[in-house]
């Protein structure tokens, strides 16, 4: 637990030192009209017209200790200043079984279907020539999970619906070519659990930094580097992710993701937002404006709570017996015995 917090201290100063260090542009009116905001109008824009509530629907495929899932989310600007925006934003995921007998969280399938749900508080503000946005944003978020066969071949009985949860919290900025984001994903509550007969599941420590860079108005490259740690002592180490993401419009974007630790190995996911302004309508024209002003209204990232299991038990009872398989006394385990 130490070493976790001293690990978030340090990316959270790390990320605080790089947006301390970002060029800031003067805001003296002499020096705006010539920057390139001015020249798309971004600096006559009123906030309150582009910043308003917006809903719609995610889904996206298992990756690495996160399900297969699908839902519905909505961004609620609560204040909204000249300069900046205090908002709320929250999703709800129906859960689903993972695909054959690929399991998400290493060895036990994910199976059924349960309801995650994510929520954040946060505060974006833009700089003076508004070619940079900034924010900070943190929330909890609740994962259910009901389990179904090992993928190991192993037999597993007594499966059971473990409830994880976690804190989150996010630094971030953005700017027409790079976006930026360090963020921490800190178990809460009930950290492990007996998943079945064999193996126990956590749920994990993440800190993490990703880098984008807009290769196109519509394409972004990321690539970022993650920590993992859990109370199973099983999983922890580090990893990396890279991402594409193609904007097909103003709310439509579709990613590709791969990352690689030593517990999980490869994993390749695949994702869709589809998010609308609810104060649109036909005729109202939207005013043009850059990454940055339009960054206020994006959805934070990683919200997921991010589990793994280990084996934690080995039968050693009379074989061919149904009913000591769920006998306490014909176990040995690592752990406990729910």
């Amino acid at each position: 637990m130490q070493q976790s917090i001293r690990l978030s201290l340090s990316l959270t100063g790390a990320a605080a030192l790089a947006l301390a260090s970002m060029p800031q542009v003067s805001a003296k009116p002499a020096q705006v009209a010539q920057g390139s905001a001015s020249d798309l109008g971004v600096m006559s824009i009123q906030l309150k017209d582009i910043v308003t509530p917006q809903v719609g629907v995610q889904a996206q495929t298992q990756a690495a200790g996160t399900p297969n899932q699908a839902g519905l989310g909505g961004f609620l600007p609560l204040v909204v200043g000249s300069n900046s925006v205090f908002f709320a934003d929250v999703l709800a995921n129906a859960n689903f079984s993972d695909w054959g007998n690929s399991s998400s969280i290493i060895n036990t399938t994910v199976a059924g279907t349960t309801i995650s749900t994510s929520s954040r508080l946060g505060y974006r503000w833009l700089n003076g020539d508004r070619s940079w946005m900034y924010g900070l944003n943190a929330g909890y978020d609740t994962r259910p999970m009901s389990t179904g066969p090992a993928d190991t071949g192993i037999p597993v009985y007594a499966s059971r619906t473990a409830f994880f949860q976690q804190a989150a919290v996010n630094a971030e900025a953005v700017s027409d070519k790079w976006a930026l984001s360090a963020y921490a994903l800190i178990p809460t509550g009930t950290t492990n659990a007996q998943l079945n007969t064999v193996y126990q599941g956590g749920s994990l420590d993440t800190y993490g930094l990703d880098a984008g860079y807009n290769l196109t108005k519509a394409l972004k490259a990321s690539v970022g580097y993650y920590y993992q740690n859990g109370d199973l002592n099983t999983a922890d180490g580090s990893g990396v992710l890279g991402r594409l993401a193609y904007a097909i419009n103003n709310g439509l974007t579709v990613g590709t993701n791969l990352s690689y630790d030593s517990a999980f190995k490869s994993r390749f996911s695949a994702d869709i937002k589809w998010r609308f302004n609810t104060n649109g309508g036909p005729g109202k024209e939207t005013p043009k404006t850059n990454a940055a002003v339009t960054a206020l209204t994006s959805t934070p990232s990683n919200r997921d709570v991010r589990v793994h299991d280990w084996y934690s038990c080995r039968y050693i009872g009379p074989k061919h017996n149904l009913s000591a398989l769920t006998k306490r006394s014909n176990y040995v385990c690592h752990g406990h015995w729910w």
